[in-house]
Order: structure tokens, then sequence, then C-alpha cells
């Protein structure tokens, strides 16, 4: 496949349309490989708990700080090397990384063998993200990024979807160590199939830019000052800074969720496993999916006749999906509508809309961080952003409902119903996130699609 490119690696020409939607598919693989490995936790938290006996508190780190911290650390070094080596094989080496430690998960004994592995499938996940980001922004034209970058960020859906799907039967048929090994062995093929299928595309190609050269050499003291010039960009570009502020809260709230919510709907509904990964997998997979899809496509069409609507689309999702979250989370005793034989509650009914309407923002602002940043900056760029989002998003957003819940049950004595809560408490602030994305439009249409210096 490689030869269907026009370039080689480290060699400018121009890609092949049909070369760059088979990169975008195997870059998506990846990613969706990254999220089924990461998000599996979320439908085996209720097992691994009965089975290694651990608190709500401690499953929250497992899922969240846990992994998060060198996930988000290690990011920004490896974002350094990748924006003046080859993208494409850190991408390999990460996926290989991120699969095998996940496997080993399976094998944890206890609490600690099982943080010690989680914190190697961050390790391995720190190197996925920032080269494809800039990968696909090398790629794909401005007016064409949204929508690449939304098919991009199907791979958290689909992720979700399989990790819950497959993690979830495999745990009711044969454990939850078995899970681990059936989805983190396949990653191993998958890293082999990028090692040695897909080219290093020029940088700034997409954009009609020469390539920067790096005169300076890499190390611990150039390092710093790179490191900290992409802080500094995304902090005084006025719309950047708002974007990362949003898709921040936004993280914070739905890894809470996607951790928490199967285990919200076993303890307060009383659902089986197999019963809430089936609907989960369908509803985030197939109905997020189809969202993030939907949002990309939509904001590249509104932003052709104002500049704003590049992030007002999330912002008017976040303010849209509100009512679905108070009726998702307080209301009780839904009634069931009949497929056939089969009673489907309501419930899933009113999921729907949350799912679809919540999946809208990351296309869109992955866009934006790439359009915003010089060619040469961009997996850089990319990784500032993930570390922000993820050290408080995936780090601080399950271990804080995880906390949050504990203290419902054992101050408050709530129980069952504590999850309830901190899931709802958490999600409402869906309201804050859309504040920064309007505030980011504001911005964009001061400037233009250059963004505003604060």
């Amino acid at each position: 496949m490689a030869e269907a490119a026009a370039a080689k690696d480290g060699v400018p020409g121009t890609l092949s349309p049909a070369y760059r939607r088979y990169a975008l598919t195997i870059l998506v693989l990846g990613y969706t490989s990254s999220h089924v490995d990461r998000n599996i936790m979320g439908i085996l938290l209720e097992p691994v708990k009965a089975d290694l006996l651990l608190t709500d508190t401690q499953l929250g780190f497992l899922s969240g700080i846990a992994f998060a911290i060198f996930y988000a650390t290690l990011g920004i070094p490896i974002a350094l090397v990748a924006d003046r080596g080859n993208r494409r094989n850190i991408i390999a080496w990460a996926i290989a990384i991120w699969s095998g430690m996940t496997a080993v998960c399976g094998l944890a004994q206890n609490f600690w063998q099982l943080a010690l592995a989680r914190i190697g499938v961050g390790i391995g996940e720190a190197g996925s993200s920032p080269p494809s980001h800039s990968m696909i922004a090398d790629m794909y034209a401005p007016e064409e990024r949204a929508s690449a970058m939304a098919i991009y960020s199907l791979g958290v859906y689909f992720g979700v979807m399989i990790g819950f799907l497959v993690g979830g039967w495999v745990a009711v048929w044969y454990g939850w160590r078995a899970a681990f090994f059936v989805v983190g062995l396949p990653g191993l093929i998958l890293a082999l199939i990028v090692r040695y299928t897909l080219v290093e595309p020029p940088r700034g190609g997409a954009d009609g830019i020469a390539p920067e050269k790096h005169d300076t050499p890499l190390n611990f003291r150039t390092g710093r000052v790179i490191v900290k010039e992409g802080f500094s960009h995304l902090w005084r570009t006025a719309a950047a800074r708002h974007v990362v502020i949003g898709v921040t809260i936004t993280s914070f709230v739905g890894y809470g969720g996607v951790m928490w919510g199967p285990a919200f709907l076993i303890r307060t509904h009383g659902m089986s496993i197999g019963e809430v990964s089936t609907y989960l997998a369908i509803m985030v997979g197939i109905i997020g999916g189809l969202g993030a899809y939907f949002g990309g496509r939509l904001t590249d069409k509104l932003a052709a006749r104002d500049v704003r609507w590049n992030t007002w689309v999330v912002a008017w999702a976040k303010i849209a999906v509100v009512p679905f979250i108070v009726a998702f989370y307080l209301t009780d005793n839904w009634p069931a509508f009949y497929i056939g034989n089969h009673g489907v509650s309501i419930l899933w009914v009113i999921y729907i809309p949350m799912a679809f309407l919540g999946a809208f923002y990351l296309g869109p602002s992955f866009a934006m961080i790439q359009t915003l940043t010089p060619p040469a900056k961009r997996a850089l760029a990319s990784a500032v952003m993930l570390f922000i989002i993820n050290i408080i998003g995936l780090g601080f957003g399950p271990q804080f409902v995880g906390i949050l819940s504990d203290f419902f049950n054992y101050t408050l004595g709530m129980g069952n119903q504590s999850l309830r809560w901190a899931l709802f408490g958490t999600a409402m602030l869906n309201v804050w996130a859309a504040a920064h994305y309007f505030l980011a439009g504001h911005h964009l249409k001061k400037a233009g699609s250059a963004g505003h210096r604060a």
C-alpha cells in the first residue's frame, strides 16, 4: 500500500486520495485500539471490584490517574521527537507497547499490580495521538481538516463499543482477566501494519508551506524552551485557549461518565453486565460515532460561511444535551417498549441524544488546534492539549466521580444512589464547557482563521 503514495518517506510529493483514505483508516484503527484498551476498565469495574476487593476510590485511580499521569506527561517529549522525526515509526511502537501491557493487566493479582500494568498502557498510548494528529493535518487541507479529524475521532466511539461489547461478554463467559487478553493481543498485528504500510507525509504540504528546518539540536535545554513555547502559544492564542479549556471540561465529564456509566446502570437500575455492555456498545459506538462524524461535517459546512461555527457547533450541542442529562440521571422506573418479545427501557431512548450530541466536540476541537498552530509544531501543540485534557479530564474525571460517590455513600448514607448523584453533578459541567466554546468562536471572528492574540 505504501506504493500508492506519490511520496516516499521524507520526500515531498503529493499523496494520492486513495492513499490518504487508507492512511486515515489505519490511524483510526490505531486510535480505536487505544480506546479499547483504555476504556475496557469501565465495563470491568464491578467484577474487578468484587475479585480484588477494591473501593470506588481505588477503581477511580485505576481507570483515571494510573493511566493518565504517564500518558499525558510522556506525550510531550514524544511529540518533540515526532515534530523532528518519523511519526509513523513512533505510532507503531506505541501500539505495540500499549497492546502488550493491556494483556499484562489480565495477570494482575492485586491493586498495585493492576495499577502498574495500567501505567504501562498509558506509557504506550502517549505516543499515539500527537503524531497522528500531525500526520492527518499534513494530509488534509484546512477546509477538510475538521471532517478528517472527526473521522479520526471515531476511534473513541468504536473503541468504547468494542471494549464494552467484547470486554463485557468475554467477562461474562470467561472472566475479567480473559477480557484483557482478548482485546490487547490483536494490537501487536496492527503495529506491524502501521510500520510497513504507511509513509511519512511531507510536513506543511496540505497548507502549501515548505517544511521548516530544525537547526537547533534537540536536548533537555532546547526541549524545555520548545515545550514552554508550546504552552505559551496555546495560552496567548485566545481561540485556542478557550478550545483547550472547553475540551478539558468536556473530557472531565466524558471520561467520568464512560468509566462509571456501566457501574451506575448495574447498581442503580439492576442491569446485568451483558445487558449493559450490549446497549452501551450500540449507543456509544454507533450513535456516538455518527455524532462525531456529523459534528465534523456540520462544522466544516457552517464554518465556510462564518468562522465562528468552528466552535459554536460544539457549544450549541452542549446546551441542547442538558435536558436529556437531567432526564437520564434523575428519573426512575422508566417504562419499556417492546421490539418483538424483547422489552427495551425508554432510558436507552433518552441516552441516544446524549451519545449523539455529546460526540460533536472531538473533530472540531482537534482541527482548530492544528489549524491555529504552525505545521512544524503541530505534534507538540496536540501533545500539550492532550497533556492538559488528560491530566485533568482522564486523570481526575473518573477519580472525582469515585471520590464523590464514596463521599455520598459513606458520609451521607446514599447507598446505591451515591453514584447517580456523583455522575449527574459532574455532567452538568457541560454548561461551563459550552461557554468557552462560544468565547472561542468570538475570538475567531475578531481575528479570522489565524486566531486572536490576547
